[in-house]
């Protein structure tokens, strides 16, 4: 810390990870808004990326056991402290593993949501004692009764409402934003940071080199800006690369969309295995049998979001606003879900979208949290899938770590990205 106590803190993405580690760094107890600026640069918008279209399971049984336990319980905290419940959609839920098999879907695969009459019902076949019966024979919980009894194989619970919630994950980063901004944190969006400036070449830091600016371009300047910087958090999630280009980190393209269920469904979260009917192979026309499995996870206010399997097939784009959206892999996914429950397939396919999830490379797990051998300079990105679950204690460890030197709320040693830069 200079001498004066003084810190210029710059936060580099305005997904999950950067917005929690703004909220966090604006309440640790030394933050002091007369001698520490907090400023998070996002380069389109908040939550324009995976963290605004992520599934939002939260758990215990998550991973790097080093701080889904802090992480998990934060999120009941600031859910009980901000009335998460409204504003994002926190609550617990029951998770399960579900194999079934799946029906020939009848919308032939077009790209529009399916149309349908005001005289149009669900049909009440898989609610009739015998359908019931299948549902309970294969092990379903009797308020999971959106799924076709004809198609399902069987069902075993992997997480119950102790140790499994959800968020709306839009909701809750924007809403870290917001509080963050309401503790003196300026978020400035469209602001892509084109450079991170060292005391020695910007192309190779060092442990004898620090942080001493950063700089980025912006529609209201017509001319780059430079801002002092003592501390910086590179959260860019699977840009992190871009302006870090030792970290081992990618992105990885993930199809999800949402549907308004024909009726109200039940709070779970489903892991699927659905065997398809054979379809011919587009190269010789052979009949194949095809395997998903489709992730599904029910929201409040009767909405269902359900994401594919990712994909390597489209480079990572400049920002999130330039991502290409897939739609007949998004539609692959509404057949799919289709397939196995009349209350998506006769549903309205509310969104269709794509982001980037970011992986760690290599033999080493992650994420990435710590320093990182130069000055001044922190990480906090690789997340995968579980960024939104593990957002919070992410913050609140890095809040640690810049105003204290280290992690008091986690043993997080495993996740220090000096190991692999």
């Amino acid at each position: 810390m200079a001498e004066s106590g003084k810190k210029d803190i710059v936060v580099i993405g305005g997904g999950i990870i950067g917005c929690t580690t703004a909220y966090f760094l604006t309440r640790h107890p030394s933050y002091d808004p007369s001698k520490h600026k907090i400023t998070l640069l996002e380069a389109s918008k908040i939550a324009g990326g995976a963290s605004g279209k992520a599934g939002g399971l939260l758990a215990l049984w998550a991973y790097p056991s080093s701080i889904v336990p802090l992480s998990f319980r934060l999120h009941a905290e600031l859910a009980a402290e901000h009335d998460g419940a409204t504003r994002w959609g926190y609550r617990r839920v029951h998770c399960g593993q579900l194999s079934a098999k799946g029906r020939v879907s009848s919308t032939n695969g077009s790209t529009k949501p399916k149309s349908k009459s005001k005289d149009e019902t669900i049909s009440l076949q898989k609610r009739d004692p015998s359908s019931l019966g299948r549902l309970r024979a294969a092990g379903i919980p009797s308020d999971l009764d959106w799924f076709s009894a004809d198609c399902v194989r069987d069902y075993s619970e992997m997480g119950f409402p102790d140790n499994t919630a959800q968020v709306h994950p839009y909701q809750f980063t924007t809403s870290m934003a917001s509080l963050a901004a309401e503790n003196g944190a300026t978020i400035l969006t469209n602001s892509l940071v084109t450079s991170i400036n060292y005391t020695s070449s910007p192309s190779s830091p060092s442990s004898s080199a620090s942080v001493e600016s950063v700089t980025y371009t912006s529609p209201s300047s017509p001319h780059p800006v430079t801002l002092p910087t003592t501390d910086l958090i590179l959260a860019a999630g699977p840009w992190t690369a871009t302006l870090l280009p030792s970290a081992p980190i990618a992105g990885l393209r993930a199809h999800s969309i949402t549907i308004r269920p024909a009726r109200p469904i039940s709070a779970y979260a489903v892991f699927t295995e659905i065997s398809l009917p054979p379809s011919p192979d587009p190269h010789d026309g052979i009949p194949v049998a095809k395997h998903v499995s489709p992730e599904i996870y029910a929201r409040p206010n009767n909405e269902a979001y359900a994401c594919g399997e990712g994909d390597t097939l489209v480079p990572l784009p400049k920002t999130t606003e330039d991502v290409e959206t897939d739609l007949k892999r998004c539609q692959d996914i509404v057949d799919q879900v289709g397939a196995i429950s009349e209350e998506l397939r006769d549903g309205e396919v509310l969104v269709r979208q794509a982001c980037y999830l970011p992986n760690v490379t290599g033999d080493v797990s992650g994420p990435l949290v710590g320093p990182t051998g130069t000055k001044g300079l922190w990480m906090a990105a690789g997340h995968t899938c579980w960024g939104i679950q593990n957002g919070p204690g992410t913050g609140r460890v890095v809040s640690e770590m810049v105003f204290e030197g280290k992690s008091r709320s986690a043993k997080v040693g495993g996740l220090d990205p000096r190991k692999v830069l």
